[in-house]
């Protein structure tokens, strides 16, 4: 039999975090704990506005199944009684968790993974003025993957200031949807000059289609596009890449798969997240291994990371440890 505890967290975040769609200075997370025995499995996800989510309704979705779980509710079957989304990215996360305890052995061996070992991560620069933005380059500048998040009009100027300020980071910047097609055109040439590696989501998900007749020369990313591997049959001569997050796929079972899915029609990889601590991350690492980006950047970000959280050292994550997941 396996009990639930679902509750809300709060984190601090350091600064403010902006994108096209607003900014915050906490972020809201939900945290799922699977108990049988004397073995406990942890989950966390981030409910997004977004995708109509907030940290009530993952709540009452996770709570719900307080029943079933007792009634021996597994993994497998959770796949088709939730669908994608925060409430069974937590509670997936959180089998893996405990099936990991039980069987004490790592998650990833688990997974079909022989072998875990540290990504370069991207670290995410707040969409600001091209000044304080130029300040934020320098002051990450030893990174070697910056990630800056873009609007429309000024993204130009934007680019060119972190460049000054990074002059040896890589980068790769991310609209969140906020570009119109005339913009990506306009945008596209100097972008490339400027070195930028990606382009993340630069149109609405609803409005991505004219993607297909416009030339990418610098690849482009389906984030918002793509969730789990239903999404993939939209995509085709839209994109590039794709944005892997447990949140959209809903849990690590289906990122899994979805990371298979998308290489067989010959989609590079990114695996990204959403504000949120180390354990949010832990699980995303194992979708992560050997992709052509990491953006798990989140615990960065905050005031404070849990417990026992991930390591990051030199612009590299690190596996996690047995007391923070899996």
């Amino acid at each position: 039999m396996v009990s639930l505890d679902v509750k809300r967290e709060s984190w601090p975040i350091r600064g403010s975090f902006r994108i096209s769609r607003g900014s915050k200075i906490r972020a809201e997370v939900v945290t799922v704990e699977l108990r049988s025995g004397e073995h406990r499995g942890r989950g966390e996800c981030v409910p997004y506005a977004r995708y109509g989510e907030s940290c009530d309704s993952v709540m009452e979705q996770i709570g719900g199944l307080q029943g079933d779980l007792t009634n021996g509710l597994g993994r497998v079957e959770l796949q088709k009684v939730l669908p994608p989304g925060a409430a069974r990215n937590a509670l997936d996360c959180a089998f893996c968790d405990l099936q990991a305890k039980q069987a004490g052995r790592r998650a990833w061996i688990l997974a079909g993974i022989a072998e875990m070992a540290p990504q370069v991560t991207a670290y995410t620069l707040s969409l600001d003025s091209p000044e304080k933005m130029q300040q934020a380059a320098l002051a990450n500048a030893r990174r070697p993957l910056l990630k800056l998040k873009l609007s429309g009009e000024g993204d130009l100027e934007r680019v060119a200031a972190v460049r000054s300020g990074a002059p040896d980071a890589r980068l790769i910047v991310d609209a969140n949807e906020g570009w119109t097609a005339d913009l990506y055109q306009a945008f596209v040439p100097e972008l490339q000059r400027l070195g930028v590696e990606m382009i993340e989501q630069p149109l609405p998900a609803g409005a991505d289609g004219v993607l297909a007749k416009m030339a990418r020369p610098v690849p482009v990313c389906a984030d918002e596009s793509c969730h789990d591997r239903a999404s993939l049959a939209t995509l085709a001569g839209r994109y590039d890449m794709v944005n892997i997050k447990l949140d959209k796929s809903g849990g690590l079972t289906e990122a899994l798969a979805l990371r298979q899915a998308a290489e067989a029609v010959g989609l590079r990889i990114m695996v990204g997240c959403m504000l949120a601590t180390s354990l949010a991350m832990a699980p995303a690492l194992l979708v992560a291994q050997g992709v052509a980006v990491v953006d798990l950047d989140g615990p960065l970000l905050l005031e404070r990371d849990r417990p026992n959280g991930l390591r990051f050292d030199r612009g590299m994550i690190h596996s996690p440890e047995p007391a923070l997941w899996g």
